[in-house]
């Protein structure tokens, strides 16, 4: 149907009109949404610089304090065993008798000789002051007594030798003889062995790298001597509990190994319960030493670019973001620790790091993201990054 010539110049008044309307709506729109937008809102940490405590946790093994291996220093058949083997002995204790028949009569027949020796000697030496005996025959009855004498020792101590005693105290393990077994002096075979375990080793490995690393700090003032307590090593078991007794550093190793790269420390513990058994796997936490001015910084307000350096978004004092490139060494619990690049006062952005770019003009608020955060002092055995850093 035709439409009329009326509403026909309708048509186009009608359009204009709408469009005109949905104009001033988007500019309504507009001028709402502009009124709305204004500087984007961040959450931030204020730093503060802290004392840390620098500790390295080095795995290594536990080492009996002393070792002694029982041999035999005679030769015989072991009559008796005289100890319940895994008990623990004192030193001097005896553990074996070996059939002394042998040696019994050798030290009678030694004494008897002994015996006739130093009589004649004393004789000669009478009858050498009247002449009537020369000085050669003094000197041959009194070397023959000292020989006699020489070998009734030597009797008595193989007469001893047949009690087979502890060398020192502490546990002993399983025998490897039993009695009625032949055994001889210099054997290669053990009797049975006797391990101290109170006090115990502690044996870890440390790179050579870190301690060169940890020297150069040390000499260029980025770390302070720890002073006594560098000696203190606190244990940390396989299962990742904490040994409750410190230990103490007793010495480091004078050399490097070579197929490894790496050099031994050696630390003592306490071991009353002897809860520590040789051969056990465990982590020691040495104190290396301590920062007095430490940047800690949470880990949601550091990022990485595609090359790996680490940076940071800061709000300085014109509430204006700034991008610094930082230098992280190593995780402390839930933060990193700063070498540089961050400072003491700096409001670091962990919130809303998706809606600034550096330059714009933020809003700040304390940020809500960051948990507690864990006392310094942590161990860098979590992860360590700056290799990392100084790759990237």
């Amino acid at each position: 149907m035709p439409v009329k010539p009326a509403y026909a110049a309708l048509i186009p008044l009608l359009a204009i009109t709408l469009l005109i309307s949905a104009c001033q709506d988007q500019d309504q729109e507009q001028g709402a949404g502009g009124a709305q937008q204004g500087p984007p809102k961040v959450g931030v940490v204020t730093l503060q610089a802290e004392h840390f405590l620098l500790t390295t946790e080095l795995p290594g093994r536990t080492t009996a304090y002393r070792i002694a291996e029982v041999r035999p220093q005679v030769n015989g058949i072991i009559e008796k065993r005289l100890f319940d083997e895994g008990a623990v002995v004192k030193e001097g204790q005896q553990l074996y008798q070996i059939d002394d028949d042998v040696y019994q009569a050798t030290l009678k027949s030694t004494e008897a000789s002994n015996l006739a020796s130093r009589s004649l000697a004393e004789r000669y030496g009478i009858l050498v002051k009247e002449r009537a005996v020369s000085q050669q025959e003094f000197d041959e009855a009194r070397a023959s007594s000292l020989q006699a004498q020489a070998a009734l020792d030597q009797a008595r101590i193989n007469v001893r030798y047949t009690k087979v005693l502890a060398p020192i105290s502490g546990r002993i393990g399983r025998s490897a003889v039993s009695e009625g077994a032949l055994v001889s002096n210099g054997q290669s075979q053990e009797l049975a062995t006797i391990q101290q375990l109170d006090p115990i080793y502690v044996d870890v490995t440390q790179p050579a790298r870190d301690m060169l690393n940890l020297r150069r700090d040390l000499e260029a003032g980025r770390l302070e001597r720890s002073g006594d307590n560098a000696a203190k090593v606190v244990l940390k078991l396989e299962d990742g509990s904490v040994y409750p007794l410190d230990g103490k550093l007793e010495f480091s190793e004078v050399s490097v190994d070579s197929g490894t790269g790496s050099v031994t420390l050696r630390a003592v513990f306490p071991n009353p319960d002897e809860y520590l058994l040789p051969g056990m796997f465990v982590h020691a936490q040495l104190i290396a030493g301590t920062k007095s001015d430490a940047i800690l910084a949470p880990q949601q307000g550091i990022t990485r670019t595609p090359r790996g350096t680490a940076t940071a978004m800061v709000v300085n004092a014109e509430n204006k973001v700034e991008r610094r490139e930082v230098e992280t060494e190593r995780t402390v619990g839930n933060r990193w620790l700063i070498n540089s690049g961050l400072n003491d006062g700096d409001r670091l952005i962990t919130e809303g790091l998706q809606f600034v770019k550096p330059g714009v003009e933020v809003t700040v608020s304390p940020a809500t993201n960051v948990s507690e955060e864990p006392k310094p002092g942590s161990s860098d055995a979590d992860e360590k990054a700056s290799t990392a850093d100084q790759e990237g």
